[in-house]
């Protein structure tokens, strides 16, 4: 496996793994590397060190322990209720809102709600910075 560090024609930078360098070419010839932010097909091999893992190198990625994903849920959980508790909620209306916020034409505010991966896409193209909320939290009732 070779990982290589990869951008699009956005300046969005990832990383991709393949099984060997003439992977990535062919896969790149035929239009199947994308970029997971934006979907652009016009991705390009940075300048980087390779880093090149042998079958007797790879492990499976630890398990993060009880203790630390407890942490991340509430951490993620309090980012999730700073948002709900301080930005304006404008349901099914975000890419409107926030593209009317980014053009100046609606008051300069944090906002949430909802937006179809196309709608996402486009503000993303147009350089409207977005991201995703954290899922809320199942409620202990309906946890097994």
């Amino acid at each position: 496996m070779i990982k290589y560090a990869l951008s699009c024609d956005h300046d969005h930078a990832f990383e991709g793994w393949f099984g060997s360098s003439s992977d990535y070419d062919d896969q790149a010839a035929r239009g199947l590397v994308d970029c997971p932010v934006c979907g652009s097909k016009a991705v390009r091999k940075q300048i980087m060190s390779p880093s090149v893992v042998g079958t007797k190198a790879r492990k499976a990625a630890p398990e993060p322990s009880a203790q630390m994903r407890e942490m991340m849920n509430t951490a993620l959980g309090e980012m999730r209720r700073q948002v709900e508790d301080n930005f304006d909620y404008v349901g099914d209306r975000f890419a409107k809102e926030a593209r009317d916020i980014h053009d100046g034409k609606s008051e300069d505010r944090g906002i949430y709600g909802e937006a179809s991966p196309t709608e996402v896409k486009a503000l993303v193209e147009d350089g409207i910075r977005i991201a995703p909320l954290p899922p809320a939290a199942p409620k202990k009732s309906e946890v097994n």
